[in-house]
């Protein structure tokens, strides 16, 4: 696997450098995409596996194995962002083997390894024996964070089968604090298989009490609770109440406006428009929740851009939701 990342790494060194960027009211501007998957797609479950297959367009799924495990690559992923203008990409750590399944912490840190200067890695843990495996796994995450690369944490109460607002579990945001690692936690109801889809597994208003207790931990609430089973805006407006009440909380928008998931293309311009007006756009931070398929990561982009021309998103503000938000979150500077 290393022997193979370098010599993809020498490769992408060869080529010339793409230009990077996209264009809003006149203006070019730098793009960080805060949300894409890597692995390997014998980490996903049998159950899963299927239902990936046939969400995949003709004739993609009659070999889903083969196209995943491009779409997964850290080859794969820099020829998307390539396509898309984006600058840098977050790589997510994930070990829900019960839902979507495992891309653990070292094949991630090997595909960031591809590109350092390019990729960045989220890590996360295994809680699905909490009581035996606490304090190890809270040592392979202190590790984790440690690896080159390895910026923050990635967690999925839904997927991963524990509650928000369990506070056995708030050893994980010390952790990340100590690191001034940001902490990335899915929001909303998953169509996935073998999911929890109660409140205490998907509503972000569960995630007060660690929000509050842990000021000095960054919570980035993943898909603004978006419902992905009935494909509507779910908890965005608790999740607009958390981020103006605590300076800790910033606002990630993947997936949302898909076009599966917003046939209508209506539910991404509201989320925009909801931000502006409730004087957030300084903490959006931009994700795509790729690769997915070919062209997503641009399509996706390109969505963004149309929802925040139609929220009124000047280009500062929309420069800062791209990519400054992050950087400056990644760097310490939250101005707090």
């Amino acid at each position: 696997m290393r022997a193979l990342l370098v010599a993809a790494a020498a490769l992408l060194a060869a080529c010339p450098a793409p230009e990077l960027g996209v264009e809003y009211r006149g203006e070019t501007l730098d793009v960080v995409d805060a949300h894409l998957h890597s692995g390997e797609w014998e980490g996903v479950p049998p159950s899963t596996q299927r239902f990936l297959a046939e969400r995949f367009p003709f004739p993609i799924g009659l070999s889903a194995e083969r196209f995943a495990d491009q779409q997964l690559s850290a080859e794969g992923i820099l020829e998307q962002l390539d396509d898309g203008g984006v600058r840098r990409a977050v790589l997510f750590a994930v070990y829900a083997p019960h839902s979507v399944g495992i891309a653990s912490n070292e094949v991630v840190a090997e595909h960031v390894s591809a590109d350092p200067e390019r990729l960045m890695g989220f890590a996360s843990l295994r809680v699905d024996d909490w009581n035996e495996t606490k304090d190890a796994e809270l040592a392979r995450l202190d590790a984790a964070l440690d690896l080159p690369g390895m910026v923050g944490v990635k967690l999925a109460h839904t997927h991963m089968h524990f509650r928000m607002d369990d506070p056995a579990y708030y050893a994980i945001y010390d952790v990340a604090a100590a690191h001034g690692a940001p902490v990335y936690l899915h929001t909303g109801p998953s169509p996935f298989p073998g999911t929890h889809t109660d409140a205490p597994y998907t509503d972000p208003a569960f995630l007060e009490d660690a929000i509050a207790t842990h000021p000095d931990t960054e919570f980035i609430l993943g898909h603004l609770g978006y419902d992905f089973i009935n494909d509507e805006p779910g908890d965005l407006e608790e999740c607009l109440r958390l981020a103006g009440a605590y300076p800790n909380v910033w606002l990630e928008p993947s997936a949302m406006g898909s076009k599966g998931s917003d046939p209508d293309g209506v539910n991404l311009p509201l989320a925009m428009t909801r931000i502006r007006e409730d004087g957030l756009t300084d903490r959006l931070i931009y994700g795509s929740d790729g690769p997915q398929s070919p062209g997503f990561v641009d399509d996706y982009l390109q969505r963004t851009l149309v929802a925040m021309e139609a929220g009124g998103w000047t280009a500062e503000e929309a420069q800062a939701g791209l990519a400054g938000n992050l950087d400056r979150l990644l760097a310490g500077e939250t101005g707090r």
